[in-house]
């Protein structure tokens, strides 16, 4: 997925197996726009995702996760449509509430404000601090 602008400091959580992100941030949104829609078009609409993305997103979660996370059927007369599995549900939930923990958490506000300070303020560094290159580490 690209990489958004966060106009406040947040938290982000994602599960790497592989050298891939099998659970992020944009996988958990697709996730949640196909459920409120019912379809992959619709949410890749709503994203402005392209399907093919969409569904190399959806790809790598399945050939990671032990079961799919959405069940899709075909088009035709009866149009096609998706729905997510229990899985796909579930993973839904806990990244939220794990998201929601870690903001909530005494280190996680911590690292929030120390963020949030900073930002706020718009103040110069510190005299005795001297960055060592133009570029912050991750």
């Amino acid at each position: 997925m690209t990489r958004t602008h966060h106009p406040t400091p947040r938290l982000q959580i994602r599960l790497v197996a592989n050298k891939e992100i099998v659970i992020g941030p944009g996988k958990i949104d697709l996730l949640e726009a196909i459920e409120r829609h019912g379809s992959i078009a619709a949410a890749c609409r709503e994203m402005r995702l392209s399907y093919k993305k969409a569904w190399q997103l959806l790809d790598t979660m399945n050939r990671h996760l032990a079961a799919p996370v959405v069940n899709t059927a075909t088009g035709g007369t009866q149009r096609g449509g998706a729905t997510l599995t229990d899985l796909g549900r579930e993973i839904i939930y806990h990244y939220r509430q794990l998201a929601a923990d870690l903001t909530e958490h005494a280190s996680g506000r911590a690292l929030l404000d120390s963020l949030a300070t900073r930002h706020q303020a718009e103040s110069p560094p510190l005299a005795e601090s001297k960055p060592d290159s133009d570029s912050e580490p991750d």
